[in-house]
């Protein structure tokens, strides 16, 4: 499984003010909030956490079929930066998601799997031929095999990305 998240931080900062009282509280555990209190830049680190929480509950979401908005049931944790990509992990109800993310002057993105050898196998999209959503969750059609693989959509201001697995 897969899913994946990418925030264009020029539309992030015109239109969200995450500044705002009570913000923090209702999107980021108390842990995640000490990550964002000490980050050298808070404002990323708040768009970083952002879009590991929704990369993982789209995998979350394909699992179990139930969709909501719970960000505080998504925890961030370990993470660590290797050569410019920052990874981690996502954890809800002991499920643990794995997470690696780009993060540019223009746009954060974040990819998650269940199984960090996953990472190897991604592949990009380029466009929304062979597209397929089955009770609301999309698949690629793979012509070759004639199988639907896990797809994940991910769109944000200038930004698209659309990843199979």
């Amino acid at each position: 499984m897969i899913g994946n998240d990418i925030v264009d931080l020029a539309i992030a900062r015109k239109e969200s003010n995450w500044k705002r009282k009570g913000f923090l509280d209702k999107v980021f555990t108390k842990k995640e909030q000490l990550l964002i209190t000490n980050a050298e830049n808070s404002e990323i680190m708040v768009w970083n956490l952002w879009s590991r929480k929704e990369a993982a509950y789209k995998i979350y979401n394909r699992q179990t079929l139930f969709r909501g908005y719970f960000p505080l049931q998504l925890e961030c944790c370990d993470l660590e930066i290797i050569d410019g990509i920052t990874f981690g992990k996502v954890c809800i109800k002991h499920q643990v998601y794995f997470t690696k993310t780009e993060i540019t002057t223009q746009f954060i993105n974040t990819i998650a799997v269940e199984n960090v050898k996953d990472f190897n196998d991604i592949k990009t999209v380029e466009n929304r031929k062979n597209i397929q959503k089955i009770a609301g969750i999309p698949s690629f059609f793979e012509k070759e095999t004639s199988a639907l693989r896990p797809l994940s959509i991910s769109h944000h201001g200038r930004f698209e990305q659309i990843i199979t697995i």
